[in-house]
């Protein structure tokens, strides 16, 4: 078996497929996205090179700036809201027997299995001005019940509201799984000297638990700038242009406005923005390291 791993013939034939993978599925599209960003193309027939026409439009453009604040906003909804919330019950179900501990995984997971397209209009239902839950419920306790809750003025929060919702199984999971990670031993210890849950959870789970909560966060905020599918279902960037999102709105410019080198300029800034968050991210949790070590 050494011999063979020795073997630079070997080592290729084991690399290379994957190193095709890298290049056809994600440096040759991403390669081709920032070629086509610098022309006019519209997805068929000829296009002239234009520069960076492209990219000086979109600082002027509203309905991309929108969307790269509507990314913000998500983004800092599901750092500020949903992981909280999900590490704190992953670390209670953590507590829970065997039984209950599996049943509401399930429970808070189910969302994330069910299809994107059922789970908008599901939240169409409930956000109905006319026949839905939440006015339901307002008129039950005296109220008029006729809020548009997808109108002006509140149908980004709804949208919020339901992207946090929805993605917080798969943030609960990743954190349970780290929470199960941690040798149960600390916490014996911990017991055996008096401390509370709290402090177990503050000064044991929370700083074993640091690298997972880097890559959730990550992984948060890449998924914040990649929404599109709920978006599109829910309110496909509407009303004007008050619910975009950055992957709602390449995908609008380049297959539905026939602007397909101007969608693809929208796509480097999108990867752009998701390599800088990265590496800010690795340089904040370096920094927290440091002054916890």
């Amino acid at each position: 078996m050494k011999k063979a791993y020795s073997n630079k013939a070997i080592i290729f034939s084991l690399v290379f497929p994957g190193i095709l993978v890298f290049i056809f599925a994600i440096l040759a599209p991403i390669c081709l996205s920032v070629y086509y960003g610098f022309t006019n193309f519209s997805g068929i027939g000829s296009y002239d090179m234009i520069g960076f026409k492209n990219y000086i439009e979109l600082f002027k453009d509203e309905a991309f700036q929108v969307s790269l604040r509507n990314s913000f906003l998500l983004a800092v909804g599901f750092i500020c809201i949903q992981h909280p919330l999900a590490i704190i019950t992953a670390a209670v179900l953590d507590k829970l027997g065997r039984h209950a501990e599996g049943f509401f995984r399930c429970v808070y997971f189910l969302p994330n299995v069910i299809s994107v397209a059922v789970i908008a209009y599901l939240w169409k239902f409930i956000y109905n001005p006319s026949f839905g839950l939440l006015n339901n419920i307002i008129k039950l306790f005296g109220g008029k019940g006729d809020f548009n809750w997808l109108g002006s003025g509140s149908a980004i929060w709804s949208v919020l509201v339901v992207l946090i919702w929805h993605g917080f199984g798969w943030g609960m999971l990743i954190y349970y799984t780290g929470i199960k990670n941690i040798d149960p031993s600390l916490y014996e210890a911990a017991a055996i000297d008096g401390a509370t849950n709290r402090t177990t959870f503050l000064r044991i789970t929370l700083p074993l638990m640091r690298p997972v909560i880097q890559v959730n966060v990550t992984l948060a905020i890449i998924s914040a700038l990649k929404q599109m599918e709920t978006v599109y279902l829910l309110t496909n960037g509407g009303p004007g242009n008050e619910t975009q999102f950055m992957a709602n709105y390449l995908y609008k410019q380049a297959f539905s406005s026939f602007r397909y080198g101007y969608g693809n300029a929208i796509s480097v800034i999108f990867i752009i923005v998701c390599i800088l968050a990265t590496q800010v991210l690795n340089r904040v949790f370096k920094q927290d390291e440091g002054v916890a070590a």
